[in-house]
C-alpha cells in the first residue's frame, strides 16, 4: 500500500517507518517545505529555499536511514542560533548578521542527520513569554490564531505543533521553551544548564540560558537530547551531563506540589481543574504528593527581571541599543534599558541572596523526587497582551523564572484542555521540575504523564497512542543512571532501625523479592542493633524475603564501609537468577547465632521475638 505523504505524522517513529519502507528522503523534505508554505501564523522569519536545503540532502545520499539517529528529520531552528549562510536576526532586522558557519549544536544535529527547514520568530532578543513582541508579526496559536503562542521560543513551537516539522530548537531563559511548550500542547525540554552548547546562541542572560527542545514527544525529545548534549569547550558555560542517580520515572516516587496559597491561575478556573487531574495523575502513576512552600523559589524568581540579572540582557546587546535603541521594541527596550541602572554591589548583594535561597529551596529535594507545578497559569489573547504587555507577560513566568537560577532541569507536558471560560479548547501543561542532570528521569515520567491521557499530538490528527514509547529501561542502565542495585534483608528493611542509611543516600526501594533457594538465614548473636546473615549454603539452604534498592553509587562507597563484621556486600542470588550486589555473612560470624532459616523472613523473626 502506497505512502499517503500528507497524512504523515513528522514524530520520529513515523518517519522511521516511512524511510525504512523506502520513501525517500527528498520527497519527505519536500513534504516537509511544502507544509511550512502554509504558515499564516507567523512562525518562520525565514524558509530555507530548495537550493538552501540541497547541501543538508546532499549529505544524506547514500547513506542507510538506519545508520543515523536523526535520518531525514525535519527541524526549525529559533531565530536566535545559527545557521550557516542563513542570516540570524533575533528578531529585531536592524541587528541580522550572517554567520559562516551553525551554532556548534546544530552542527551535532545535522551531523545526526537531521535537516534545517528555517529560521523561527521569537520576542526580540529573547526578551518575553508570549511571542507578541517580534517585529514580523506576532506569532499566532497553533489552535486559536486569535491566542498568544507562548514566548519567546513562539515559532519553534508553533512550527512543531502544525505538523510542518518533527521538531525545533528553542532557547529557555525564564520559561520560553516551557511556556510556548504548554499553549500549543507540545513536549518542552529545558535542560540542565551546560548541556547543550550556547556557542552559535546569542544570549539573553548568558549565564541561566539554555538552548530548549521542543518535540511531539518526549521520545523524540529525548532522542534530541542525546545527539546534542555534547560537551563544547568553546563555551565556558558548557558541562558535562553526570549520572542522574535514581531513577524515579517508573515509580513509586514523591513529588512536590506547590501549597494551595502559592497558586495562581489568574482567574482561570479551568487551569485550576487541570492542575488537580494532574495531581491525581501523577498519583495513579505511582507517587505520592507533598506540599511544597512554594515561596522562596517564588523569591528567587523575581531576582531575574526585579534584579541585576537584567543587566545581562544589557550586556547582550550594548552596543547595538544604545546605537539603535528605536529598533528594539518598546517592552523589550524598557526591560533591557531597566538594565543599565544596577550595579556591581546590586550584583553581589543578589547573589548572595540567591545563594541562600537556593540552599533552602535545594533542601526539598531530600523530601521528593521532583515537582509538578503549572507551566503558566493561564493564557491570554493576543489583543490583550498587547494592550498591557509588562504586566500580563509577568503572568505567563510565574511558575517558570526561578528554574535557571536554582539550576534545575525541568520538562514541560501536556495535561489536557480548558473545557470552559475564555480560552475553551486550548490546550493546558504542567511543568516536571527536578535538581541539574535529571533530564532523562524526568523525560521517561513526563512520557508516562502523556500517555495517560487520550489526547493528539501538537495541532495534528495523529493519536499519542499510535505512537512508540519512550523504553521503560536501557541496557547497562545502572552504568547510565550511576546507581548500584542492593538487596538487604535485615536491619536495612523498610522501617527497620538502619533503613536511614539507604533512605539518607538517596535510595529508591525497587520492590520485594526472594533470593534464590540456597541460603541459610542466621539472626547473629551480640551487637546493638539485631541483625541477620545469610550465608550461601551447598544444601539445606531456602529463599530468604528481602528488598532491592536503587542506591547512587557515588554514596555506594560509604553504605558499605558503614558495615561491621561479619557482615559485608557481595553478590546474592535472585530467585529469578539475576545477581545483585547484597548482604553476605562470614561462614565464622553464624556461631553462637540461631538458625531461622526455615522461616524465610527477618521480619517474620522479629514478630515471634515480639
Amino acid at each position: 500500500m502506497s505512502l499517503n505523504l500528507q497524512d504523515l505524522s513528522f514524530d520520529f517513529a513515523s518517519l522511521r517507518a516511512a524511510y525504512a519502507a523506502g520513501t525517500p528522503v527528498r520527497t519527505v523534505i519536500a513534504e516537509a517545505m511544502r507544509r511550512c508554505a502554509s504558515d499564516a501564523h507567523h512562525a518562520f522569519i525565514h524558509r530555507l529555499t530548495d537550493a538552501q536545503i540541497e547541501p543538508y540532502l546532499a549529505l544524506l545520499d547514500g547513506v542507510d536511514p538506519a545508520s543515523l539517529p536523526l535520518y531525514g528529520v525535519p527541524f526549525a531552528i529559533k531565530d536566535n542560533i545559527d545557521l550557516a549562510h542563513i542570516p540570524t536576526t533575533a528578531g529585531c532586522p536592524e541587528y541580522a548578521y550572517t554567520p559562516g558557519e551553525s551554532a556548534f549544536l546544530v552542527q551535532q544535529l545535522i551531523a545526526a542527520g537531521a535537516v534545517p527547514l528555517g529560521k523561527a520568530n521569537l520576542d526580540q532578543f529573547a526578551t518575553g513569554l508570549n511571542g507578541t513582541r517580534s517585529p514580523y508579526g506576532a506569532c499566532r496559536n497553533a489552535f486559536n490564531p486569535d491566542f498568544v503562542s507562548g514566548g519567546s521560543s513562539s515559532g519553534s513551537a508553533v512550527s512543531v505543533a502544525k505538523g510542518w516539522v518533527s521538531f525545533s530548537l528553542g532557547t529557555d531563559t525564564a520559561g520560553s521553551g516551557r511556556v510556548p511548550a504548554s499553549f500549543n500542547n507540545l513536549i518542552g525540554l529545558k535542560p540542565s544548564l551546560g548541556l547543550l552548547s550556547a556557542t552559535g546562541v546569542v544570549p539573553a542572560c548568558r549565564s541561566v540560558d539554555t538552548v530548549s527542545i521542543f518535540a511531539l514527544t518526549a521520545a523524540d525529545a529525548q532522542a534530541v537530547l542525546a545527539v546534542s548534549a555534547v560537551p563544547d569547550e568553546a563555551d565556558v558555560f558548557s558541562r558535562a551531563a553526570k549520572p542522574f542517580g535514581v531513577d524515579f520515572s517508573s515509580g513509586p516516587f514523591r513529588f512536590g506540589v506547590p501549597r494551595a496559597q502559592d497558586l495562581a491561575f489568574f482567574g482561570n478556573a479551568a487551569a485550576a481543574a487541570l492542575f488537580s487531574e494532574s495531581v491525581e495523575r501523577m498519583k495513579a502513576l505511582g507517587g505520592t504528593a507533598v506540599e511544597v512552600n512554594l515561596s522562596p523559589f517564588l523569591e528567587a524568581a523575581r531576582l531575574l527581571y526585579e534584579g541585576p540579572w537584567v543587566a545581562e540582557r544589557y550586556v547582550a546587546i550594548k552596543n547595538f541599543i544604545e546605537t539603535q535603541p528605536d529598533a528594539v521594541f518598546p517592552p523589550v527596550r524598557t526591560i533591557v534599558q531597566g538594565g543599565k541602572a544596577w550595579t556591581a554591589a546590586d550584583a553581589f548583594a543578589a547573589s548572595y541572596r540567591l545563594k541562600a535561597l537556593k540552599r533552602v529551596c535545594d533542601a526539598v529535594w531530600n523530601e521528593i523526587d521532583c515537582m509538578l507545578t503549572p507551566t503558566a497559569g493561564t493564557i491570554y489573547r493576543i489583543a490583550d497582551m498587547q494592550a498591557d504587555p509588562i504586566r500580563l507577560n509577568s503572568n505567563l513566568g510565574y511558575y517558570t523564572n526561578f528554574m535557571n537560577l536554582l539550576d534545575y532541569a525541568a520538562v514541560a507536558a501536556p495535561a489536557g484542555f480548558q473545557a470552559e471560560g475564555d480560552a475553551k479548547g486550548l490546550p493546558w501543561g504542567v511543568t516536571l521540575a527536578a535538581p541539574a542532570f535529571k533530564d532523562l528521569p524526568l523525560l521517561r515520567l513526563a512520557d508516562h504523564f502523556h500517555r495517560a491521557q487520550v489526547l493528539s499530538l501538537g495541532a495534528t490528527a495523529t493519536k499519542l497512542a499510535d505512537i512508540p514509547s519512550i523504553a521503560a529501561d536501557l541496557p547497562n542502565r545502572s552504568n547510565i543512571a550511576g546507581t548500584i542495585k542492593v538487596a538487604v534483608c535485615g536491619a536495612h528493611l523498610s522501617g527497620l532501625p538502619l533503613n536511614w542509611q539507604l533512605t539518607q543516600r538517596g535510595a529508591r526501594l525497587l520492590g520485594m523479592h526472594k533470593s534464590a533457594p540456597e541460603y541459610k538465614f542466621y539472626a547473629l548473636a551480640g551487637g546493638t542493633v539485631q541483625r541477620p546473615g545469610m550465608v550461601r549454603a551447598a544444601e539445606g539452604g531456602a529463599a530468604i524475603h528481602m528488598e532491592v534498592w536503587e542506591l547512587p553509587a557515588e554514596h555506594f562507597g560509604s553504605f558499605v564501609d558503614g558495615i561491621p563484621a561479619p557482615l559485608g556486600i557481595g553478590k546474592v542470588r535472585l530467585a529469578d537468577g539475576s545477581w545483585v550486589s547484597g548482604f553476605v555473612c562470614e561462614a565464622i560470624g553464624v556461631e553462637g547465632g540461631t538458625d531461622i532459616t526455615q522461616l524465610g523472613s527477618w521480619r517474620e523473626w522479629l514478630a515471634q521475638q515480639a
